[in-house]
């Protein structure tokens, strides 16, 4: 079945996809891998089988961020482009594009929290798809996934900021090296005055943008002239502000850091509970990686450290992990299907581990040794599917089965 009115054909009837034909007015044609027979939803959008999509019927194809290049749509596509070169074109807004492995949503609600009087909007990864944002809008904010990377050609920002990046979504990617090539693909089109801020030691393509290579939060302060002593974040979150303050100074040469510190982290990264003994439990359950979790182990490293750690770890090496974890006073507690590997890797690197399989199990384990001063911390270092149904699922068991305890 052919495009209609010049709409582009959508591959994947999923919420980027859907709020572009919504903002079509509807009438557009999907292929969607789940679905076995064609039909109309209430906006009169088809929805086809994806064997049934044809290239030669198609002039242009949008899809979803979440399709692996692998995919049959992806790979037989003639005219395919992402979410960020349809719409894009569309506003004259100027964009600020933050991706990364680790902090991407942070940066962006405090991006959007100091820059929200002068108008900024966030969306893209999170919020808002970038269909159903106000296009008069003076500046979008928008986090970017490397998926949606991926498969942008000609869109550009006005400001790219790389947070640091490990091995993440390699099964996606199809390894470390793409994965890498992604997070730098906006570099290709930025034009001369645009800015782009990258962690130092990566290999940078040939591009016209201003490069800022940046290797620690004592390099931002120095480069952007701001003052750590007067920002209240410590450790990933501090960097998150540094980042976020300097580009309020790049853009409208202010530095407010009483803003920046009234800004609050979401739920699930670095929150911290006392119980009723006033032992610290801290939820980081959003960290699904190694990254994540070696931050929130800087952060606690003058106390000595009881590490709930384990689920879902899709395959990455967990070796840095536990070269890091050699440097604490350190008890590991593994749960989730990584349980076995967990164990080995702490024999191989002589880490004291306690073997918990649940999380429930964990919390007990740790219940009978935490003391006063010491600190309790879920940084799981991978996916919660294996046991939850979020990492918000298993951050809000972990709150609600440590909360009540106490010392005996």
């Amino acid at each position: 079945m052919k495009n209609i009115d010049n709409k582009p054909t959508l591959f994947g009837y999923g919420l980027t996809t859907k709020a572009i034909a919504s903002s079509l007015g509807g009438g557009c044609i999907f292929f969607d891998d789940n679905v076995k027979e064609a039909y109309y939803d209430n906006e009169k959008n088809y929805i086809l089988p994806s064997n049934l999509f044809k290239p030669k019927d198609s002039s242009l194809e949008v899809t979803t961020p979440s399709l692996k290049p692998s995919n049959r749509l992806i790979k037989t596509a003639n005219n395919l482009i992402s979410e960020y070169d349809y719409i894009l074109p569309q506003t004259e807004a100027r964009t600020i594009w933050i991706s990364g492995t680790n902090g991407k949503t942070t940066t962006t609600q405090m991006i959007t929290h100091l820059l929200e009087d002068r108008g900024a909007i966030s969306g893209g990864n999170i919020g808002t798809p970038l269909a159903l944002l106000d296009k008069k809008a003076p500046l979008w904010i928008l986090e970017t996934s490397s998926y949606t990377l991926r498969h942008t050609k000609t869109a550009s920002p006005d400001i790219y900021l790389l947070l640091p990046i490990t091995p993440d979504h390699l099964d996606w990617h199809g390894g470390e090296k793409e994965y890498t090539q992604d997070k730098l693909r906006p570099l290709l089109t930025m034009k001369e005055g645009e800015l782009a801020l990258i962690p130092k030691g990566l290999d940078i393509p040939k591009t016209n943008a201003f490069i800022v290579e940046y290797d620690s939060v004592e390099f931002l302060a120095d480069y952007f002239k701001l003052d750590i002593r007067k920002i209240n974040f410590k450790s990933a979150f501090l960097e998150d502000a540094l980042i976020a303050l300097a580009v309020s100074k790049v853009i409208f040469d202010e530095v407010n850091y009483d803003l920046i510190n009234s800004f609050v982290v979401d739920a699930h990264r670095q929150e911290e509970q006392l119980d009723k003994s006033g032992r610290l439990w801290v939820n980081d359950s959003k960290a699904t990686n190694i990254d994540a979790s070696i931050q929130a182990l800087r952060a606690y490293k003058e106390s000595p450290i009881h590490l709930i750690i384990g689920g879902d770890d899709k395959g990455v090496d967990l070796n840095p992990l536990f070269i890091e974890l050699k440097l604490y006073d350190i008890i590991i507690y593994t749960i989730g299907n990584n349980n076995n590997k967990l164990l080995d890797l702490s024999h191989e690197y002589n880490i004291n581990a306690v073997e918990s399989k649940t999380i429930d199990l964990a919390i007990k384990n740790i219940d009978k040794v935490l003391q006063i001063g010491e600190v309790a911390l879920l940084s799981p270092a991978s996916a919660s599917f294996d046991q939850f149904t979020s990492y918000k699922e298993r951050g809000k068991v972990f709150l609600e089965l440590s909360s009540n305890l106490s010392l005996l």
